[in-house]
């Protein structure tokens, strides 16, 4: 196994994602451990997306989060309230994926929480054409609840110790100083990724893994007949 240069990483995906077709459009997840780089992703690929052609909807799944009050109920530093109660589950399905997917009507929002200001939206609905391509990334994006909804999911995979270094320079100011933000990863965001490992296996069942350790050379598998092999 060899890696490739992030360019023809993003070709290739692009490539990939560009071949699917469908009579509806088709919904991307981008998957991966707290600050393994899946926004960075994300936002790459829906660049080198455009010069297809097509519509590209470039969101977040933090637009559906849960009020502070239900977030935080296990406590701040709750694995398990990060997995279970981080985010509106049936939102994510109702307002974004459901639409888009099969017997959809095609309209579709992107968020339904402010999570700045900690209160509810209403979105207007936007209408996607047809060959649109959707792209989400966040965490936990494969878990059962999830699952079904996606028509491609790629998982960003990175080590524990390189994730955390991203991470703790990325979120000292929001988090309140560097040893504040090392807790809440070794409390919080670690064990709860472990849980979503425990019971979703998220590398195993993705369609695409991006091991992102060196950022400038990833390795990228793709899963053929419920295995991961190869390199594109």
């Amino acid at each position: 196994m060899t890696s490739v240069n992030r360019t023809a990483l993003l070709n290739d995906l692009a490539a990939m994602i560009a071949k699917l077709n469908s009579a509806r459009p088709i919904r991307v997840a981008i998957d991966g451990r707290t600050a393994s780089g899946k926004t960075t992703l994300a936002n790459e690929l829906a660049e080198c997306l455009k010069t297809s052609g097509r519509e590209i909807i470039r969101t977040s799944i933090d637009g559906f989060h849960r009020p502070k009050v239900e977030r935080y109920a296990r406590g701040r530093h709750s694995p398990e309230g990060y997995y279970h109660d981080a985010r509106d589950l049936p939102a994510i399905n109702a307002l974004l994926l459901k639409p888009l997917g099969p017997g959809g009507d095609q309209w579709y929002r992107t968020a339904s929480f402010d999570l700045h200001n900690d209160v509810p939206i209403e979105q207007a609905p936007q209408f996607a054409p047809a060959d649109a391509i959707l792209i989400v990334d966040g965490t936990f994006l494969q878990r059962p609840e999830l699952r079904e909804g996606w028509d491609l999911a790629i998982f960003v995979e990175t080590s524990e110790h390189v994730s955390e270094q991203r991470g703790i320079a990325r979120d000292t100011k929001l988090l309140g100083g560097t040893e504040t933000t090392r807790q809440l990863y070794a409390d919080r965001y670690r064990p709860a990724f472990a849980l979503y490992e425990s019971l979703a296996a998220p590398a195993l069942v993705a369609d695409a893994v991006i091991n992102n350790d060196d950022f400038d050379w990833p390795i990228l598998r793709v899963r053929e007949a419920g295995r991961l092999s190869g390199v594109l």
